[in-house]
């Protein structure tokens, strides 16, 4: 029971439900204290002053009458008077404001009234001593007891009824993507992709959808970037490693400085190797913006890279310095290493919703269909691994990991004069 309550939707449902009773319980108290007792007491009054009444009437009549007028009493009202004791010894049967009728009883004749009957009959008799007569007066109580209003409170129970369906059922559009949201995070947290969650509903729960099936991806690429990562640490480390081993086994027996300088050079392959690793792993936290010159950014490292440069005037932009510096010093590095030699060109345009660094170079391209895809970590247009050719595969990686990150854009296309353009897009 208790794991069945605790759920969001058994909750609410449940609270929705105290809820409408009590609002029902308080709006039949409401209905009977100020609409069924009312009714009742003034009902109670007028049946004791027909009772009153037709016994001071029947007193007044001339004997010969009385037994017309009993009759005509018992046809159109449902009264019976006689005189003959009609043995009623026990208490009336219960019925509805029976209370209000003997009060109103006891005010009219000025005495307590209390209702008696008849064994096994449901007549209701009292008996009023007028004019040295002991007059028994008779009444059907399903006749003269007022009834509750049934319909009020019909309507009272069909609507509260109808409310807490209603309630039910929206709580229900609620909860139910609130539990498929649920599901899907358990899945993403055991690295499965879910299936995307249904973008519809109200617009808090789209947005939510929305913002799940995001994180969902991002969460998704970054595991297969990690496991990409540590696949291309093995693979990449094994070979500088045997080298290494292979250079001081040859040591034993036979010193040189020549394998003492391969070994340390497989050092400094290995070192290269882990730098780049590190810096695809801090890449995934945004650096804080400062404000800065972006047009003296790209002025230094134009000088350190020997790229040239025509400069121009300051742009100043928001932004994380060392997140900047290393996607555009990516940037020109891969213009230049895969330019085929052809010099290397540093744009910078600074409109009022933005800055734009392009770096340009007139080498042979990159094939348009795998334009995107030079951006997966250890990824290469040519097979080999050798560093004479090229480099580890993370420097457009860490381009556009950085560049995602921080909320920026990257992108490559042909130029059609021939060559590469990288454009970096930064929000002013």
């Amino acid at each position: 029971m208790r794991r069945i309550t605790a759920s969001l939707y058994a909750r609410t449902a449940l609270t929705l439900a105290i809820a409408f009773i009590v609002f029902q319980a308080a709006a039949s108290w409401v209905v009977v204290r100020t609409l069924i007792v009312p009714v009742a007491e003034r009902s109670a009054d007028d049946l004791a002053g027909l009772i009153v009444l037709s016994a001071q009437t029947w007193v007044e009549l001339p004997p010969d009458t009385r037994a017309a007028f009993e009759r005509e009493l018992a046809r159109r009202h449902g009264l019976r008077l006689t005189t003959v004791d009609v043995g009623a010894t026990a208490d009336a049967p219960q019925f509805a404001f029976r209370p209000q009728i003997e009060a109103a009883l006891s005010r009219r004749l000025g005495d307590a009234v209390v209702l008696r009957g008849v064994p096994g009959t449901v007549t209701a008799w009292l008996d009023i001593p007028v004019g040295g007569h002991d007059l028994r007066v008779g009444f059907f109580p399903d006749r003269y007891a007022v009834r509750p209003p049934l319909a009020a409170i019909a309507v009272i129970a069909l609507g509260a009824f109808l409310s807490l369906l209603t309630a039910l059922f929206l709580v229900r559009r609620l909860t139910v993507p609130l539990a498929r949201a649920a599901q899907a995070a358990r899945q993403v947290g055991a690295g499965q992709l879910p299936e995307p969650l249904p973008e519809t509903g109200p617009a808090e729960l789209a947005e939510l959808a929305r913002r799940f099936n995001t994180m969902a991806t991002e969460v998704r690429e970054l595991l297969d970037n990690r496991t990409t990562l540590l696949a291309g640490i093995s693979h990449d480390l094994r070979t500088p490693m045997t080298r290494m081993q292979l250079n001081l086994e040859m040591l034993r027996d036979d010193p040189s400085p020549v394998r003492i300088d391969r070994a340390l050079a497989d050092l400094a392959d290995m070192n290269r190797l882990i730098s780049g690793y590190l810096e695809l792993a801090r890449t995934t936290q945004p650096e804080q913006q400062t404000s800065l010159d972006l047009a003296a950014l790209l002025d230094e490292l134009a000088q350190e890279s020997g790229t040239p440069w025509q400069g121009r005037a300051p742009c100043e932009v928001r932004a994380g310095r060392l997140a900047l510096r290393q996607i555009v010093s990516n940037l020109i590095q891969n213009a230049q290493r895969y330019g085929g030699g052809t010099p290397v060109e540093l744009v910078l345009e600074c409109e009022g919703r933005g800055a734009r660094v392009v770096v340009r170079d007139a080498g042979p391209g990159i094939p348009d269909e795998q334009l995107d895809k030079v951006f997966r970590p250890f990824y290469r247009l040519e097979a080999s691994r050798s560093q004479a050719t090229g480099g580890t595969g993370l420097g457009l990686a860490i381009v556009r990991q950085l560049a995602e990150t921080n909320g920026w854009k990257v992108k490559l296309k042909n130029r059609a004069t021939g060559g590469l353009e990288a454009v970096l897009e930064i929000p002013r």
